[in-house]
């Protein structure tokens, strides 16, 4: 009877584990993540699964659509911001855990051209700005007042003297992956996005890089949200601080500026 009565209990016992197991394995962490990060957070998650077992789910878009989503209720596990700003809006609504909040990434801003434009320099002056726009010609960046690329734009044009002339000029997307392929395909001459936008896509090129003190700096903060389900975001982000990472992120130009402590 004592031996029967073993033999059940650890078969229970073993069938818990291969329970526990199985739902680990299937276990899919849900990141909301800047459009500007997607090919390196697509590499990296790859990576993290294939070792880990633990499947990544990305939805790319702008920062702030993705915060409102979150805001909204939408089912994430980790949040990927190209601002401070919009971070910080979920970190005042109680909606990211703050013990795990780290500036991970810096970037920088650039304009860029189709690939087979003429023009291979555009210096940051209004006569320059508005004869490689051409007659007719828009400027494609994110929107101004809400996508960080598009904040980022505004504030660089009105430190440099360009903005009320480029402001009725410009062709405002929703994130920034939408305004790189307005260049791509030739529908803008010239476009804003970040440098690692630029890498991504082999139909631009770079024709000015914006100053550093002429906008506050890209960065990049990561979060697990405050409602994210078992540890998978906490260890793929552990993933993604760590020097197996970095080579995704440099790949595409992204500055790693490492596991900041938390604001």
């Amino acid at each position: 009877m004592r031996t029967a009565i073993r033999t059940l209990l650890l078969v229970g016992l073993v069938g818990l584990v291969a329970s526990a197991t199985a739902a680990r394995a299937d276990e899919t962490v849900t990141v909301f993540a800047a459009a500007s990060l997607k090919n390196a957070l697509d590499a990296a998650g790859k990576a993290f699964t294939a070792g880990s077992g633990l499947k990544i789910r990305a939805s790319y878009a702008a920062s702030s659509a993705l915060a409102r989503q979150i805001e909204s209720g939408a089912p994430a596990d980790l949040f990927a911001s190209a601002d401070l700003e919009w971070m910080d809006d979920l970190a005042g609504k109680h909606l990211i855990r703050p013990e795990t909040r780290v500036n991970l990434l810096g970037n920088r801003i650039v304009v860029v051209a189709p690939r087979d434009a003429k023009i291979t320099d555009v210096p940051f002056t209004p006569d320059e700005f508005a004869a490689a726009l051409g007659p007719d010609g828009r400027l494609a960046t994110g929107e101004v007042n809400s996508v960080p690329i598009g904040k980022y734009a505004k504030a660089a044009f009105e430190k440099l003297g360009l903005w009320t002339g480029l402001q009725p000029r410009l062709a405002q997307a929703d994130n920034v992956r939408a305004a790189l392929l307005l260049v791509s395909r030739g529908e803008a001459p010239l476009g804003v996005v970040y440098e690692s936008d630029a890498k991504s896509d082999p139909g631009v090129k770079v024709v000015g890089v914006f100053p550093a003190d002429s906008h506050p700096p890209v960065v990049y903060p990561f979060a697990v949200t405050a409602e994210a389900r078992g540890d998978g975001a906490a260890r793929f982000l552990d993933f993604l601080k760590g020097a197996a990472a970095r080579p995704f992120f440099e790949a595409q130009g992204f500055r790693v500026l490492g596991a900041a402590s938390a604001r």
